[in-house]
């Protein structure tokens, strides 16, 4: 039987479908790239699903030609492509599984954030009864910075259930009437928005697309929602924007470095008041996780039948 090695993470998100897996032996393993190659080699596996982990060495030598490297996930920056197709392996992702589980984690920061549940959870369990007033979605602005399909889901999700205004915005027009106005600049996007919401993702076009400049650019009324990827925002800039109340506040799911650390031990976001911050929580939702689960197997199986025009290659 073909042996697959899932990283644990991974693993433990979907024993259920991993166990039972037909026609291929999927195996626990470590997700360090050392360990992780070791762990390949030692047990003859040809193909491997992984996580959100930067792989960069050892990993694409562990593995024989024609394997593959199958993300659990959409996002594969995380994945060497270059080195992987000079090793001839395959790399692939599970596009679509997961976009109403991190659409509605979006949804969920925004309306958290709004009523400010998290003090009010907090004063609770500190045995303090404090009646505070929040904000209701309906009739705010929202602002999509992403317009594919994950974007376009909150949009939905905003419009038809909240009777929030969608604003989009993306580098090139979106036809979907699903936006009451759509942008291809930033700031015209985001000039009266009460959220702003990311879904681009992390190339190197991207990096630090929310740095200083375009912060400024945010209304201080508004918050800023993250359930994309952490380097698409310069956390330092984000720090002082919040620190100085230039920003109302954020609510982020994902880090440039997870577990977070600050990138400037001065500007740890931790410290600050207005501010929710989750574990990259967006797409662990049971459902997502078997189905990405099953989109990865699939790629396998179907790279296993010589079927590669099938495969969510990436």
């Amino acid at each position: 039987m073909i042996k697959v090695a899932v990283t644990d993470l991974e693993y433990n998100k979907a024993v259920d479908i991993f166990e039972n897996a037909e026609g291929l032996e999927c195996l626990c393993a470590p997700t360090p790239e050392d360990e992780l190659a070791e762990f390949i080699t030692e047990n003859k596996i040809s193909h491997v699903i992984i996580g959100v982990a930067k792989y960069s060495g050892k990993l694409y030598d562990a593995l024989p030609r024609g394997g593959v490297i199958a993300r659990f996930g959409v996002g594969h920056d995380g994945v060497d492509k270059n080195i992987a197709t000079q090793k001839g392996l395959f790399c692939t992702n599970t596009p679509g599984v997961l976009d109403d589980s991190v659409a509605e984690c979006a949804i969920g920061l925004m309306l958290i954030i709004a009523r400010q549940f998290v003090a009010c959870i907090t004063d609770n369990k500190n045995g303090v009864w404090k009646n505070r007033v929040g904000h209701e979605l309906s009739g705010k602005t929202l602002a999509i910075i992403g317009c594919g399909h994950i974007g376009c889901k909150v949009a939905k999700i905003a419009k038809r259930g909240l009777a929030m205004k969608v604003i989009g915005y993306d580098v090139r027009p979106v036809e979907n009437d699903i936006f009451d106005e759509f942008y291809t600049d930033f700031p015209h996007a985001v000039a009266d928005a009460d959220f702003v919401s990311l879904h681009i993702p992390d190339i190197p076009a991207t990096k630090d697309f929310i740095n200083a400049e375009r912060l400024i650019q945010i209304p201080e009324k508004a918050v800023l929602i993250n359930t994309a990827r952490g380097n698409i925002v310069d956390e330092n800039a984000l720090y002082d924007a919040l620190s100085s109340k230039k920003l109302t506040g954020a609510a982020l799911d994902v880090f440039k470095n997870e577990p977070y650390t600050p990138q400037n031990p001065a500007k740890d976001l931790r410290t600050l008041a207005n501010i929710i911050m989750t574990s990259h929580i967006g797409s662990s939702s049971v459902e997502a996780c078997n189905r990405m689960a099953q989109a990865a197997l699939k790629n396998i199986a179907l790279c296993q039948n010589n079927q590669f025009d099938s495969m969510n290659i990436i």
